[in-house]
């Protein structure tokens, strides 16, 4: 049996790094190991030109090479920086945007934090919808004003281009990468063992201090715990506005509060991962997948496979379940 080489990522550090942005791809990552032994991913941290780099933490870094590592790798990630230069007048050097363009030809790019500045002084976000740090919103909006910047999600994927916010988001991100690449059960087993949240939908909403008017401390954590538990059952938003107390208005301005996105998107997503799961782990016909997710018929399922993966409940099925064979989780 050939045994799959390695997919080769690059995590890209540029002074002062974020080291807990740092950190993490290779913490993610590293756990999913190939069922021949090897590594699935191959992490490897570069600076611009293979020096050592301070953190923004008050501790330096030794990193495995310089920019030339980049022209190799399927994935490159850039860990968040507080450099002046990025973050005050998005001014990048041309060295580091020129292998950044280089690279985009046949890599995939993910920006972890404020990480999203780099890929944009590199023109590597124009037209494309991004995510942030929301505390760099503002700046980000006046430096690069042809990028989409949504101040909401956690993370955004957006034709093989993907960001996340600030902090924990970086883990959330790479869990959707480890989801997309090896399915969900492998995505759940290395949350699970960083003891993390499995997933956090990209679309929740980051948690920024904000103002909230009348009835402060009331959620809408309540009516996605019984959505998720009824996925195949009709909720209306009297029915989820009831459960929490609310009126039906501020249920629904909370809920966007609290997810970024409406109720009926938030149920349809949910409806979708499970969907998903099901597909990778049964045997299910899909008319049988879509009526126990709530999503009604095969037909209903397939369209919104086609529209948000782009891809068949058939041809996903056989994807993850090929992944499944040759991956697995090693504590």
């Amino acid at each position: 049996m050939t045994v799959a080489a390695p997919h080769q990522v690059v995590v890209l550090a540029i002074a002062p790094v974020v080291a807990f942005d740092l950190s993490i791809p290779a913490q993610m990552l590293a756990t999913v190991t190939a069922r021949a032994g090897g590594a699935a991913y191959h992490v490897r941290t570069v600076t611009p030109d293979g020096s050592p780099v301070p953190t923004a933490n008050g501790y330096g870094v030794t990193p495995q090479g310089d920019l030339s590592l980049l022209e190799h790798a399927d994935t490159v990630i850039v860990a968040g920086t507080r450099s002046p230069d990025l973050l005050d007048d998005g001014v990048l050097d041309p060295r580091i945007a020129a292998a950044l363009r280089a690279a985009r030809r046949r890599a995939r790019m993910v920006s972890l934090c404020t990480g999203s500045f780099v890929l944009a002084a590199a023109g590597l976000l124009e037209g494309h919808r991004a995510a942030t740090h929301w505390r760099y919103a503002d700046r980000f909006t006046r430096l690069f004003p042809a990028v989409d910047l949504d101040t909401n999600p956690l993370y955004v994927a957006d034709r093989g281009v993907l960001t996340s916010a600030g902090g924990a988001a970086a883990i959330d991100l790479c869990l959707h990468v480890i989801r997309e690449d090896h399915g969900s059960s492998v995505a759940n087993q290395v949350a699970r063992y960083n003891v993390v949240a499995p997933m956090r939908e990209g679309g929740q909403a980051q948690y920024i201090d904000q103002p909230v008017a009348e009835d402060a401390g009331m959620s809408t954590a309540g009516a996605r715990t019984l959505m998720t538990e009824r996925l195949d059952s009709r909720l209306s938003l009297k029915d989820l506005a009831a459960h929490c107390h609310m009126s039906v208005r501020t249920f629904t301005r909370r809920f966007r509060q609290e997810t970024g996105l409406s109720p009926a998107e938030w149920f349809t997503a949910a409806r979708l991962k499970h969907a998903r799961h099901l597909l990778e782990s049964t045997d299910l016909p899909v008319d049988d997948i879509a009526a126990r997710t709530g999503l009604g018929s095969g037909t209903n399922l397939r369209q919104h496979m086609r529209i948000t993966l782009d891809t068949t409940p058939s041809a996903y099925r056989r994807a993850f379940r090929s992944a499944t064979a040759t991956t697995e989780h090693r504590p």
